[in-house]
């Protein structure tokens, strides 16, 4: 996923020309270097922006409306009452809707937060954390023609290719499964993770590659019906608990009618679940039986049977089934800049290929088939796929065709990293605010808290003397100023 090479558009060799006989040969000049392959700046800030949010956690702009645990000190309570007293509450629920996944269907009528008002034919609305995985699985798809091209013009076999795409996906499924386990006792084998969902779907995409576009384009349409049919044939037993499973009708989670197929743990994906992940070692000791009943039979403690407990989110392992057909949307629109049309046309059919998605999967999610993100279902792959395909076209149009690539350097030095940023930031934020933020920066910190917060006059309402102010002012934004100095860090 880090290869400078990945965006530029492989260039035909210069062609040969036959030298003349030794005694008519002019002196030997320096043969000059081929042209520059064209290199996409868009794609690179696109993904970056990508890693950007991801590694910050949102910048923990959700997190500030959680309100303190029961075990919370003293003074996160202050925090918590003096934050309202300074920030606008409703407004700040507004933001705060777009960083954070919806419990279950994802799309809205304008101006709303709740998936059931207004008319199923004018939700064309979504939360922005909402878009985050579908933009990184779509950016994959991207970069997968270039790849592919690149290591043609590199000399390297179809078979060395075949065996290098293999190796990705092993290594994206793993991955994200060690990213899963990281507050686990030991390794928790599940697959929702987005490096394991792009592992598992990366080598089927990647067979697709040197395809006609009839092949890959029946294939993305073939993957969405199946995906469909599949939740549709299956019936919900009648033994389904939704409180045994996480599952709430108050949260919209307990869907009836036909769209009953896509209720929360209650489909044909987490049955899949029930069966396949107990075949993985657990990530957690199983209960033994009482001391009581031990003694009684004389025998050494059993291990009792762990059973699989429902996903609490209600994602699955075959999201990266239709996921698919979200990295194949990327294959098709970089196969569409690698092509010779002009920037403007390159434009207008990437805002075409977003318009279409978006109005079908808006169609589809109000007749046939729920707009849900958390279970990846078709319409969800389609309406996604559109504001995804409509944000590289906004990111083509200002740094490739306006050509301001100057300002897009920050989010190129993320993409071109983008995995090593996504792994530093899931694996190392813990740490870097508690032992090095805190520990090093925090007299810094409160110091400047403490004055940010004189000048702009908010002693009052943090109910704080000058002395004590920036820690008030601490407590009161922790959740946007600790990710945020972890991502800096």
């Amino acid at each position: 996923m880090n290869e400078p090479e990945t965006y530029k558009i492989p260039q035909a060799e210069p062609p040969q020309r036959t030298e003349p006989p030794a005694s008519e040969a002019p002196p030997k000049k320096k043969k000059p270097d081929p042209p520059k392959p064209e290199r996409f700046i868009s794609l690179d800030a696109y993904r970056g922006f990508i890693m950007l949010m991801l590694a910050a956690s949102g910048f923990g702009i959700f997190n500030m409306l959680r309100p303190p645990d029961e075990d919370a000190t003293d003074a996160q309570i202050a925090g918590w009452e003096s934050r309202w007293r300074i920030v606008d509450r409703g407004k700040w629920e507004w933001v705060g809707h777009h960083f954070d996944h919806p419990k279950w269907q994802s799309n809205f009528a304008f101006g709303q937060h709740d998936a059931t008002e207004g008319s199923p034919w004018l939700r064309f609305c979504v939360s922005f954390w909402d878009l985050i995985q579908p933009a990184f699985m779509f950016m994959v798809g991207v970069a997968m023609p270039f790849s592919f091209e690149n290591r043609k013009r590199a000399g390297q076999t179809e078979k060395y290719m075949l065996w290098h795409a293999f190796i990705r996906a092993v290594v994206l499924t793993l991955l994200g499964v060690f990213l899963q386990s990281l507050s686990s006792p030991r390794t928790n084998w599940i697959f929702p993770n987005v490096l394991s969902q792009i592992g598992l779907g990366y080598f089927f995409v990647y067979l697709l590659l040197n395809r006609t576009k009839a092949v890959q384009i029946g294939a993305f349409v073939g993957i969405l019906l199946l995906t469909w049919g599949a939740f549709v044939v299956y019936q919900t037993p009648d033994s389904y608990d939704p409180a045994a499973v996480s599952a709430s009708a108050e949260k919209g989670e307990v869907l009836e009618g036909f769209f009953g197929h896509w209720t929360k743990n209650g489909n044909v994906a987490s049955a899949f679940d029930s069966w396949f992940l107990p075949l993985f070692p657990p990530a957690k000791d199983p209960p033994v039986i009482a001391e009581s009943e031990e003694a009684s039979t004389g025998e050494a403690p059993k291990a009792a049977v762990v059973k699989y407990e429902a996903n609490y989110g209600g994602y699955t392992t075959l999201n990266f089934v239709p996921s698919m057909a979200t990295i194949l949307l990327g294959v098709f629109c970089g196969q569409l800049l690698m092509t010779d049309k002009s920037s403007g046309r390159k434009l207008l059919e990437l805002l075409a290929i977003a318009a279409g998605c978006l109005v079908i999967g808006v169609a589809a999610g109000a007749t046939c088939c729920p707009i849900i993100k958390r279970i990846w279902t078709p319409s969800w792959a389609l309406f996604s796929g559109g504001y995804v395909v409509a944000m590289l076209a906004l990111f083509y149009m200002v740094f490739d065709m306006w050509g301001l690539k100057k300002v897009a350097l920050p989010l190129t030095v993320i993409g071109t990293n983008s995995l090593a940023f996504y792994l530093m930031g899931q694996m190392l934020r813990p740490w870097l605010v508690n032992k090095v933020f805190q520990i090093h920066l925090g007299e810094s910190l409160n110091a400047l808290l403490g004055f940010i917060a004189e000048k702009a006059n908010l002693l009052a309402r943090l109910g704080a003397t000058p002395d004590t102010a920036g820690q008030a002012m601490y407590h009161t934004f922790q959740p946007i100023i600790d990710p945020t100095a972890a991502f800096l860090l």
